[in-house]
């Protein structure tokens, strides 16, 4: 695990030069190269879940919700849907999250990760990477951007569907716990490189089949 608490400074993250440039370009290929050989298994977990969701969560597959991205601009992010339907979002920024209304199969979904698989289309859309600070429900972002120190700066890249934050930190409530997300994905700009990139995505494939270590 990186010490990102240690490695983080104020910094003025650079986005610009040609190894910048350099480093976007070949993040954008591997991102949709990746996204496309995804879709085959994007298909056929849609269709497995249209079959099972009637029995086990009823309503529909997948999951919108309005999320801010690069720049604080909005987008819907898609996901399978892993909770009991309700009405409008009335969890707060700081609030602990539903767990009962999450279902079995849900917690299945969760626990691989395959609830964001979806998301493959918000990277091929541009709206997303594989990999950056994960997007939060637009209506949270605006309470932390006012709240949390730093938040801002972790807009200055395109959310990703998996990140630092999450392989390292993992799921926060409370204040502190989102001012500890926020230090990882600090950490992540301002050392931003395609090998990070591999590193992350191997950790995560580490959370996906169970496995611990770096």
């Amino acid at each position: 695990m990186f010490d990102f608490q240690n490695g983080l400074h104020e910094a003025e993250f650079d986005f610009r030069g040609t190894d910048a440039s350099r480093r976007r370009i070949t993040k954008a290929i591997f991102d949709v190269l990746m996204s496309v050989l995804l879709l085959v298994p994007l298909v056929l977990i849609t269709l497995i879940l249209i079959v099972l969701n009637p029995l086990f969560n009823a309503g529909p597959v997948v999951f919108l919700q309005k999320r801010m991205g690069l720049d604080g601009y909005a987008f819907t992010a898609i996901k399978f849907r892993t909770m009991r339907e309700s009405g409008p979002m009335t969890r707060g920024a700081f609030d602990a999250l539903e767990t009962d209304r999450i279902s079995a199969l849900g917690r299945i979904l969760r626990k691989t990760r395959i609830d964001e698989l979806p998301q493959i289309i918000n990277v091929l859309r541009g709206e997303m990477s594989l990999i950056g600070p994960r997007p939060d429900a637009y209506e949270h972002a605006v309470t932390y951007l006012q709240t949390v120190p730093g938040y801002a700066q972790r807009h200055r890249v395109l959310p990703g569907i998996s990140g630092y934050a999450q392989t390292e930190v993992g799921y926060v409530e409370a204040i502190d716990g989102v001012q500890r997300k926020v230090m990882a994905d600090l950490y992540y700009i301002s050392h931003a490189s395609f090998g990070f990139d591999l590193w992350i995505t191997w950790r995560t494939l580490c959370v996906v089949f169970g496995r611990k270590g770096s």
